[in-house]
């Protein structure tokens, strides 16, 4: 059996990124993380490609959130840092793609699955997609300021505080109202529904998507804080590592946070 992977196909101008760990409901490995974003710097350097879909296998969850077992190994903040630039790394390559990106997301969109569909184009969603990143009631870590800027951009200031600072899931339904998702869609219409995107986005001229991708990408992250002290301070911190040896042992209170 193979393990968890990137998969991906190419149907003419549209390429199709599959997030392949349905036995994880497809939480993202380092090793996925790194294929992730070297299938994004091959869409961007391929100008024959004028769409890119992502979407989860399994049909339970585009992205559960990300692998977390090696958080038990940290004992500095540094170590936390250098996490966060890499997962900024490999979120830059999703955002530098220059055509249109549709995100299908059925089920769960947790963490790295609320900040990846939030870099697509589009999203659209089945009615029973949750959306979220509880990270404050969970493993008490935190994001990089890109990650702030590019969540907070697609979902709103306020939808992204409900999310990290009460820690709740967002329906679908309220991010449809929100603009955030362009559609629901049920389970067995979501094929149809993404090719008739897919073709309806690669007859766009891909000059025009270039150069408009572009200008919002720069007004998103050009001149963000550097916040790199108060991550270290997160990830040094012993709330941290009580929360991640609490989420591994599956403990389902939320942790003694003592703020230190």
């Amino acid at each position: 059996m193979s393990g968890p992977s990137i998969d991906v196909t190419r149907d003419g101008p549209a390429a199709h990124v599959r997030f392949n760990n349905p036995a994880a409901h497809n939480a993202l490995t380092s090793q996925m993380w790194l294929d992730l974003r070297d299938a994004a710097r091959g869409f961007a350097a391929d100008p024959s490609i004028r769409v890119v879909t992502f979407r989860g296998v399994g049909g339970k969850a585009f992205i559960s959130g990300t692998d977390i077992s090696k958080f038990a190994d940290y004992t500095t903040g540094q170590q936390g840092v250098d996490y966060e630039r890499g997962i900024d790394e490999c979120m830059a390559a999703v955002d530098a793609i220059p055509c249109t990106t549709i995100a299908a997301v059925e089920g769960w969109a947790v963490g790295g699955g609320i900040n990846i569909a939030s870099a697509c184009d589009f999203r659209i969603a089945t009615p029973d997609a949750k959306f979220g990143s509880p990270i404050g009631r969970t493993i008490g870590n935190c994001l990089s300021a890109a990650s702030v800027a590019r969540v907070g951009g697609a979902v709103g200031v306020q939808f992204a505080k409900r999310m990290v600072l009460l820690g709740e899931m967002l329906t679908a339904d309220q991010l449809l109202a929100s603009g955030f998702l362009l559609k629901l869609v049920e389970r067995d219409a979501m094929d149809a529904e993404l090719a008739a995107l897919c073709a309806r986005a690669a007859e766009n001229a891909p000059l025009t998507t270039r150069t408009t991708k572009e200008t919002i990408r720069r007004m998103t992250f050009d001149d963000l804080p550097q916040i790199e002290a108060l991550i270290s301070q997160v990830y040094g911190s012993a709330d941290f590592q009580r929360g991640v040896a609490d989420f591994l042992a599956k403990t389902k209170r939320v942790p003694d946070w003592q703020g230190r």
